[in-house]
């Protein structure tokens, strides 16, 4: 071993090894025949999500298989037999593609988005959540749409600002769906209905994923004992302290389904730790496999086989399917290059002691090389990592963006703050009008456990997230000035006023439940935004967003810079062209990365092995 100042050590990871590695899988299903199909979001390809079935991809190139509704997308396509029907990102129109033939239309031209779809019995016709486009906020419904195209799509329901999961009955004669009102968001509430009926929930019972078991008896998700549990119309079929569901942030997500001998598969999260289970005879059985993240799960069956996407700490994503006679078959790993296991920094959980005595966790990830250790009297510097959301949660998994930062000698701590999920609604309540406070509150302490463990350098603490974790990045760096020496913002909120008011129509209330209503708490929310408090911030900030979001608007990252400028403020900014809500593109993804080693390696006080791109930061 070749000792060296940690950050300095030289990895085979480069950012175009993560870039390529980059590859997002989703959406998994099993055909009638059982062959396997999946998504492919690919960042050699410019973001493009493929739809793959046993590995070979089913569209022209041309076709991008995604949904802009609600912005975050989720329920791109649906397989009914041999047919797939699937939205394209361009014209965001919905497509049949029957056997040998070309993709076809069925859906008119319009301002129309289309996602969650799903098949009546006798494949006549798609029942599935549209979003229409104009000069007003959108208007979210569920339609009907002829299978052949042969008819415009007739609304089925309508009158809610937001619909989900429209699920028919096995033999076609009921539809249940979720639907849900401002200010909810999913997880806080939302109601059950079977046609005219509603079934469950309520403002303050969030459910997750309607389904009808093969002899058509409904089941959902509950929350309603604080923890997400599985219910049918013959009442509680769990009683855990754990998760069976997750927020509803995609469509099309699934956390249980049903093999053919009766049993139901479930994906149990607890401590943000999640397991395959079964479930016989009222009893949740562990399965025993590897993995320990099913990213946003999406679990499906066809017979006796499951099929889903799943990651562990020594293994990257992966598209798996398992049965209990034939075991785990691996079709598709998110890496094509081998990784060498030495690299591959194991996390270990931890739990330390935040604001107000809370207990808070995360995930720590120490240096790891099979080269390189540092020297004796030196301790790492540290990234502290805030998952987006807020309302999500960082899994124990292999990440190659983790490791481009492990393997070069640089510890990062996923932390799960408070409003995080995985640990129940109480736990995920913490964030209610305290957004901005116990996020960053969590987000120090888990820095200062560390440092104090002598895991890491307290005068090399750094800070960074995307998005929500954006924001909580700027909150610790103005609130906290001297909690860390630098902080990298992806595409982050730093104005939450400004975002109250020009953000879509999904996330447009959120902030009601988070800080207060808009626009009653204007004074909150101004005591709540860094960017009014930029002449605080003493550490350089690295600003990156995408010049195309409508989530978080470019407008943000540049006036938040101006207030660094004004405030003298040591910043850099980079704008990516293309660029949505989250980067997919190859060439973002490199210069992101790199751009950030570089930051951290001026204001850190390490050199970089890597040859990199110079990223001047202004100076007053």
């Amino acid at each position: 071993m070749t000792s060296a100042p940690f950050g300095s050590w030289s990895s085979p990871i480069a950012a175009a090894a993560v870039a390529r590695a980059g590859v997002r899988l989703g959406e998994p299903a099993l055909g009638e025949d059982g062959s396997a199909w999946w998504l492919e979001r690919r960042p050699l390809e410019r973001g493009r999500t493929a739809l793959v079935r046993e590995g070979e991809d089913v569209l022209p190139p041309e076709f991008n298989v995604r949904t802009r509704v609600h912005e975050y997308g989720g329920g791109a396509w649906l397989l009914h037999g041999e047919t797939v029907f699937f939205s394209h990102w361009d014209d965001q129109r919905l497509y049949r593609l029957d056997p040998g033939g070309s993709p076809v239309p069925v859906t008119p031209e319009g301002p129309y988005r289309y996602a969650d779809g799903r098949a009546l019995p006798d494949g006549t016709a798609i029942v599935c959540v549209r979003e229409t486009h104009g000069d007003r906020e959108p208007v979210n419904e569920l339609v009907r749409i002829p299978a052949d195209g042969s008819g415009p799509p007739e609304p089925i329901a309508s009158g809610r600002d937001f619909y989900a999961s429209p699920r028919p009955s096995p033999d076609g004669r009921a539809l249940c769906w979720l639907c849900w009102d401002h200010p909810n968001m999913p997880w806080d509430g939302c109601e059950l209905w079977v046609g005219g009926r509603r079934v469950a929930g309520g403002p303050d019972e969030s459910i997750w994923q309607p389904e009808w078991s093969p002899s058509g008896e409904l089941h959902w998700v509950s929350d309603r004992t604080g923890w997400w549990n599985l219910y049918s119309e013959a009442g509680q079929l769990t009683d855990e302290r754990a998760e069976l569901g997750v927020p509803h942030w995609l469509f099309g997500g699934a956390t249980y389904a049903f093999l053919e001998d009766g049993t139901i598969a479930c994906v149990r999260i607890d401590r943000a730790v999640a397991r395959l289970h079964l479930l016989r005879d009222g009893r949740l059985d562990d399965v025993g496999l590897p993995y320990t993240s099913f990213g946003y799960p999406c679990l499906r069956a066809g017979g006796r086989r499951l099929i889903f996407v799943a990651a562990s700490p020594a293994q990257e994503q992966a598209v798996v399917t398992w049965s209990e006679t034939n075991g785990v078959t691996e079709l598709r790993r998110a890496g094509d290059e081998p990784l060498d296991r030495a690299l591959v920094s194991i996390p270990r959980a931890i739990e330390f002691e935040s604001g107000d005595g809370r207990t808070a966790h995360a995930f720590y990830y120490p240096p790891a090389s099979p080269t390189f250790e540092g020297p004796e009297d030196e301790r790492p510097p540290l990234i502290v990592q805030i998952h987006g959301g807020p309302t999500a949660l960082a899994a124990p998994e292999l990440d190659a963006a983790t490791l481009f930062w492990t393997s070069r000698g640089i510890g990062v701590v996923d932390v799960n703050y408070g409003g995080s999920t995985g640990f129940g609604r109480e736990y995920r309540n913490l964030l209610r009008g305290a957004w901005g406070i116990v996020d960053v509150e969590d987000c120090i302490a888990a820095a200062r456990h560390l440092a104090g463990e002598g895991e890491v350098d307290g005068a090399r603490l750094a800070i960074h997230g995307g998005s929500a974790g954006g924001y909580t990045t700027l909150c610790a760096l103005a609130f906290h000035p001297d909690a860390f020496a630098a902080g990298a913002s992806y595409y982050g909120v730093a104005d939450a006023a400004t975002l109250a008011r020009d953000t879509h129509k999904f996330e447009s209330r959120y902030l009601d439940r988070l800080i207060g209503p808009w626009p009653e708490a204007r004074e909150l929310y101004r005591e709540r935004s860094p960017i009014h408090f930029a002449d605080r911030i003493r550490a350089p900030v690295l600003l990156l967003q995408g010049l195309e979001d409508e989530v978080v608007p470019p407008a943000q990252a540049e006036e938040m810079a101006a207030a660094l400028r004004n405030n003298r403020v040591p910043h850099a900014v980079l704008m990516f062209e293309g660029e949505q809500h989250g980067f997919r593109q190859a060439e973002t993804v490199i210069r992101s990365l790199e751009a950030e080693l570089f930051f951290y390696g001026q204001v850190l006080g390490f050199q970089p092995a890597d040859e990199l791109e110079e990223v001047r930061l202004w100076r007053s």
